[in-house]
């Protein structure tokens, strides 16, 4: 038990921190490219994993391909998303809106599951998340030029919290069919993120995004960033987290949600002098207020008070 919350903490800082990371790196590298580097480190050691340990893809053809989509839609989409968002936004504020991820799981299950229905305190909950979203939006909007400003990097990192809500979602619905070991997921879902984000890294230039750059024109900071990302941020990171299922459940391991936003404005603020004011603070608030009662977590936390507010008090120092 004490080693899993070890990893939980470990894992929040080194999530949280990739978001610093992606800031710094995208300088450099397309975002695209960004992303490739990222999951194709993590593939490789993944895959490696899984020859040390001899494990062996599934096979069954059609697990592999929803594993390989899986890997596109949940890991190597949003990857691409957040580093291109992260070209015009704070790593803090994409920190905070990348935490609506839950949100959009809630609202997908409503409709992908007929035991997951939107309750109103859920509805509550993802209405007072969006009002957190407004008020980070709109210090965005007061910065730039009014309704004219620049919100695409918002919207990218947006929609891919909606990639991730996607892919809870469509991951869920596997492992009630079939529950393939995690290992296995962890290296054909990598490998699946790698594809797209090489198809990606040559497609985009065509839409206008930078072309790929060489490896050896990175400064070595940046280089080690890409690495640091793909090796500690994504490979070492995903194997501490099923380790804090494993030794947590589900639910607690979910709790890095509220810890990732804080450690992203806090490293943010610390190494790159990004501002935090009150409208940070409070967007910030509203949408882990309204995650809190998505999650159903305040019920919980009400009973218990109910329940020991009804046992008798002790006499001792009265």
């Amino acid at each position: 038990m004490k080693r899993a919350w070890l990893y939980f903490w470990l894992v929040s800082i080194i999530w949280g921190s990739s978001f610093l990371f992606m800031r710094v790196g995208v300088e450099e590298l397309p975002a695209a490219q960004m992303a490739f580097t990222r999951v194709g480190i993590a593939a490789i050691c993944m895959n490696i994993v899984l020859l040390l340990t001899r494990r062996r893809y599934p096979t069954n053809r059609r697990t592999l391909l929803l594993l390989l989509l899986l890997g596109m839609v949940n890991t190597g989409l949003p990857f691409t998303l957040l580093a291109w968002g992260e070209q015009t936004v704070e790593s803090g504020m994409t920190g905070v809106l990348q935490a609506i991820t839950p949100v959009f799981a809630v609202i997908i299950a409503h409709f992908a599951f007929a035991d997951e229905r939107i309750t109103p305190m859920k509805i509550l909950g993802i209405a007072i998340s969006f009002g957190g979203i407004l008020v980070l939006t709109s210090r965005d909007l007061a910065s730039g030029s009014g309704f004219g400003a620049d919100l695409s990097g918002e919207i990218a990192i947006l929609v891919a919290s909606l990639c991730y809500g996607i892919g809870t979602n469509f991951s869920r619905k596997m492992l009630r069919e079939r529950a393939p070991d995690t290992i296995v997921v962890a290296a054909v879902t990598m490998t699946g993120a790698s594809l797209i984000t090489l198809v990606l890294m040559f497609a985009l230039p065509l839409l206008g995004d930078r072309a790929p750059v060489a490896y050896t024109s990175l400064s070595s900071d940046v280089l080690q960033i890409a690495l640091v990302l793909g090796f500690v941020n994504t490979f070492i990171a995903y194997l501490m987290f099923y380790n804090v299922i494993a030794g947590l459940g589900a639910a607690r391991a979910s709790m890095v949600t509220y810890v990732i936003p804080v450690i992203s404005v806090a490293l943010g603020a610390l190494f790159l002098q990004e501002l935090i004011d009150a409208q940070l603070l409070i967007g910030s608030a509203l949408i882990l207020v309204g995650l809190v009662l998505v999650n159903g977590w305040l019920r919980p936390l009400l009973q218990r008070r109910r329940f020991a507010s009804k046992q008798p008090r002790s006499a001792v120092g009265e």
